[in-house]
């Protein structure tokens, strides 16, 4: 479980040159804007950052935003309804830790 502190670093925006830039849609700097977009999406952008080959997400909040929790879990999402929905919950969290 995270302390407040590393919730807090979790919540943060991060900078410009580590931004995740969405196929055909916007460029998103927390997990904020992450679970706002996987939930407006289409399945065809969601499709081409997760798939059987990669999964940019997972990548970009392990590497990035630095959850392993949230990158493991999203990995597992098989699809845009069920990758938002743990997105959603983890920002939850966070922001109820992060208080």
């Amino acid at each position: 479980m995270a302390t407040k502190d590393e919730a807090r670093n979790l919540l943060r925006d991060i900078g410009q040159e580590n931004c995740f830039w969405v196929n055909n849609g916007p460029v998103l700097k927390n997990l904020e804007e992450l679970s706002r977009c996987l939930s407006e999406m289409s399945d065809d952008s969601f499709s081409y950052h997760a798939n059987k080959e990669k999964n940019d997400f997972s990548n970009w909040l392990s590497e990035v935003i630095g959850d392993k929790k949230l990158a493991a879990d999203i990995q597992s999402a098989r699809s845009r309804e069920s990758a938002a929905k743990k997105v959603e919950a983890r920002l939850n969290s966070l922001k109820k830790k992060a208080q």
